[in-house]
C-alpha cells in the first residue's frame, strides 16, 4: 500500500474529493483544478484585506490567513484551496532577520556564507508557528470537502535567499558554495531540510489533505547537480511526511530536465511549468506518479477563445496520464483578469466532466 492509498484523522472527509483523487491517479468526476497564487494579488477582495499589512504579519494572522485563503475558493469554484503563506516563513518563526520588500520579494539581513552562520538555523518547533496551526484549524472547518494544500520551500530554494540575501538571477553565490564546499552545502540543506519538513508536519497535523513543495529556482541547475547537492535533501523532506499518507506534490520552475528527477525525490504527484507538453512530461517522469500543470499564466491575458484553445492543448496532452491536475505552470501573475481564471476553472470542470 503506498502513502496515498487510505485516508487518515482529519483528512477522511476530503478522500473522496475530484482533486484527491487524481493525486491518487484514480477516476475522476471532472478533472480538478487549482491555481498556484490564486489567493493573492489578482483579486480585488485580497487587496482589500492586505490594505496596509506587510505580507510577513498577513500570514501570522489566522483570521486573515483564512479568509484569504478562501477567496479564490468563493470566487473561482476551484477544487482545492492552498493555504496562504510564505516559503520564508518558517525561517522568520525560527529568526533569521528577514522581510519581504515589495516588488523585490525576501530580503535577508545577514546572509549565510560560513559554517558559523549555519547555528542561526535552529530546530523549528510547533510552537514556532501557533498561528498557523490555529489558521488550519479554522479553515478545516469552512472548507468542509474541499481540501486544503499546504507548502513549504524546498531546501534548495530556501538556501539560495539564504546565500544570495534575497533574489538572484544567476545564483553565484548559491553555486559557489554549492561547488566550493559540498560538505557545509550539504549541512545546510540538511538543516534546511528539517525545517521544511517540520513545517509541513504542522499543516498536516493540523489538517492539510496534501502539501507541496515548491523549488522555485531549481531550474537553474544542471541533472547531475541536482542529484549530487539537491536531491538528498528533497528526498529527506518527502520521507519525513510519508507516513502522514498525504499526497505530495513537487514543483518548481525551468525544471523540464529535472522533471524525472524530481518524481525519483519521492513525490506523488510532479508539477510541470509550461514549458514542456504533459504527454512528454509524462515520458520523462515515468509511471507511478500524477502530473499537475501546466496552462501559461501569459495565456489567460489573451481571448476567452484563445484560452479556451490552449487550455484544449493542456487536456488533449493529458489524456492518456495516470492522473491529471490542471494547474498553470507557474503562479498567478499578478494583472490577471479574475473573471479570466472564473471562467478557466468552469471550462475544465464542464469539457471534462465524466
Amino acid at each position: 500500500m503506498s502513502a496515498i492509498d487510505s485516508p487518515s484523522g482529519q483528512q477522511t472527509k476530503t478522500y473522496d474529493s475530484a482533486f484527491l483523487k487524481a493525486c491518487r491517479r484514480e477516476p475522476v468526476p471532472h478533472t480538478p483544478v487549482w491555481f498556484m497564487r490564486q489567493a493573492g494579488r489578482s483579486l480585488p477582495e485580497y487587496l482589500k484585506v492586505r490594505e496596509g499589512i506587510p505580507m510577513l504579519e498577513s500570514c501570522m494572522r489566522p483570521e486573515l490567513v483564512t479568509e484569504i485563503t478562501l477567496q479564490p475558493v468563493r470566487r473561482h469554484k476551484v477544487d482545492a484551496a492552498i493555504f496562504f503563506s510564505d516559503i520564508v516563513v518558517p525561517l522568520k518563526a525560527i529568526g533569521v532577520d528577514l522581510d519581504i520588500k515589495p516588488g523585490v520579494g525576501p530580503v535577508v539581513a545577514e546572509p549565510i556564507r560560513s559554517r558559523a552562520d549555519l547555528d542561526r538555523l535552529r530546530p523549528l518547533t510547533p510552537d514556532d508557528v501557533r498561528y498557523v496551526t490555529e489558521a488550519i484549524g479554522m479553515l478545516t472547518g469552512e472548507l468542509g470537502t474541499t481540501p486544503l494544500i499546504g507548502f513549504a520551500g524546498a531546501p534548495f530554494t530556501l538556501a539560495s535567499y539564504l546565500v544570495e540575501g534575497g533574489p538572484s538571477r544567476n545564483h553565484e553565490h548559491t553555486k559557489a558554495l554549492m561547488y566550493g564546499d559540498p560538505e557545509l552545502w550539504a549541512d545546510l540543506l540538511d538543516r534546511l531540510a528539517d525545517i521544511t519538513s517540520a513545517f509541513l508536519k504542522v499543516q498536516i497535523e493540523a489538517g492539510a489533505s496534501a502539501v507541496q513543495l515548491f523549488d522555485s529556482w531549481v531550474g537553474a541547475l544542471a541533472p547531475a547537480d541536482y542529484r549530487r547537492s539537491v536531491m538528498p535533501a528533497s528526498a529527506k523532506v518527502f520521507r519525513e511526511v510519508e507516513r502522514y499518507g498525504v499526497p505530495r506534490i513537487h514543483f518548481g520552475v525551468g525544471t523540464g530536465e529535472l522533471l524525472g528527477l524530481m518524481g525519483e525525490a519521492g513525490a506523488d504527484v510532479v508539477g510541470v511549468d509550461w514549458r514542456v507538453p504533459l504527454d512528454e512530461a509524462a515520458r520523462r517522469v515515468g509511471p507511478g506518479k500524477a502530473l499537475q500543470g501546466n496552462l501559461d499564466p501569459a495565456v489567460l491575458f489573451s481571448t476567452p477563445e484563445a484560452v479556451e484553445a490552449k487550455t484544449r492543448e493542456v487536456l488533449d496532452a493529458a489524456a492518456g496520464l495516470e492522473g491529471h491536475i490542471f494547474n498553470l505552470g507557474h503562479g498567478v501573475l499578478p494583472t490577471t483578469d479574475p473573471d479570466a481564471l472564473t471562467r478557466l476553472v468552469d471550462h475544465v470542470h464542464t469539457s471534462t466532466a465524466r
